[in-house]
């Protein structure tokens, strides 16, 4: 054979050879050059409600019953007056050594009732007299409290969201495999 067709041949084969790879490389996902971000598309804050206690004191006037301290802590003067009525009483019945028995009755038990109208008399008597005491009582204030973020990313035709304790700044984030990595800082749109 000929030292020409061979030398044709081999190059023919090279470069069907060389084609063929060229073709299965243009079907094969490129790879891109560089670091590859994601899009940060909106940024929610996570609420929640919080209660937390709290406490109120007020002065307050309180109206406050005691009995009248009594000038006549013996109720003399109740027993006095029972006994003068009780004897005129007595007086008016019998006659003789009866009346004067009637009489000293009267005295005895007007001394005892008298004595007992001027207790009840004390009891009803009430002094008034007014204190200031602070009272204090538990309120609870309600708050909303931000626990997080949802922050939702794309990549290409991948939407996803991630849930994060602080507040992504910036509107893009490097990816790694993949996955976005908040633990770096944040790039802006160039």
């Amino acid at each position: 054979m000929d030292k020409s067709i061979v030398i044709g041949t081999t190059l023919s084969v090279l470069g069907l050879g060389g084609l063929a790879f060229g073709a299965w490389q243009a079907q094969q996902v490129p790879e891109e050059s560089g670091p590859q971000f994601a899009e940060i598309v909106t940024v929610q804050p996570v609420t929640q409600s919080v209660e937390t206690p709290r406490e109120v004191c007020e002065d307050i006037v309180v109206q406050h019953q005691a009995p009248a301290p009594s000038r006549d802590p013996h109720r003399i003067a109740g027993t006095a007056a029972g006994a003068v009525v009780g004897g005129l009483l007595g007086n008016q019945v019998g006659g003789g050594s009866g009346k004067t028995l009637a009489t000293v009755a009267g005295v005895i038990g007007g001394g005892f009732a008298g004595r007992e109208v001027q207790e009840r008399i004390e009891a009803n008597q009430t002094r008034t007299y007014s204190t200031t005491q602070r009272q204090c009582h538990t309120v609870m204030d309600a708050s909303e409290q931000t626990v997080g973020y949802d922050v939702t990313w794309r990549h290409g035709e991948t939407t996803q969201v991630a849930r994060l304790e602080n507040r992504p700044q910036g509107n893009r984030v490097l990816l790694d495999e993949g996955q976005p990595r908040w633990d770096l800082p944040l790039a802006s749109a160039d």
